[in-house]
């Protein structure tokens, strides 16, 4: 099986409280050909402040390299992205969302994740270009963000 060369695709990670959805999530991005990953607010990143792999986040990463950036402001990372004529594509639950298996990319993309409760603020929702939703059919309002962020990019990206 040989391994397709990806268009430019980029995630951004807001507030997400657990490192394990962070390595979990590098995982994925590494087996999606994510380009970069940034990390905003209060996302944990790989190191801790000495530069050590953090253990929780190489339990789930499985030594994943992508490369990642961290910057307080989102704000920040979409401003610059949308420079480079990026298309915005939140995973989210919202009024204005359509269903993930509709969503069709264009390139470079920047796909956003927040909290795992409390979702993607509104503030940057209104900085977004698209606003993806999986449906549920169960009983509960959601997946886990790794989970949800696996499905969507394997979906969208046709990988």
């Amino acid at each position: 099986m040989t391994r397709q060369k990806p268009q430019e695709a980029y995630l951004l990670l807001h507030n997400i409280r657990s490192t394990y959805n962070v390595g979990s999530i590098f995982r994925t991005a590494d087996a999606a050909g994510i380009t970069k990953i940034y990390l905003s607010g209060y996302t944990p990143t790989p190191l801790d402040r000495f530069g050590r792999e953090v253990k929780e986040f190489s339990k789930t990463s499985l030594g994943s390299v992508v490369p990642w950036e961290y910057k307080k402001n989102p704000l920040l990372v979409i401003r610059e992205l949308k420079k480079k004529v990026t298309q915005v594509i939140a995973l989210e639950q919202d009024p204005k969302s359509v269903d993930y298996k509709k969503v069709k990319p264009k390139f470079p993309v920047l796909f956003i994740v927040g909290n795992e409760v409390t979702g993607i603020s509104e503030s940057l929702l209104k900085q977004v270009d698209i606003i993806a939703e999986i449906p549920m059919k169960g009983k509960k309002e959601s997946l886990n963000v790794a989970v949800s962020l696996g499905i969507a990019l394997f979906r969208i990206l046709n990988i």
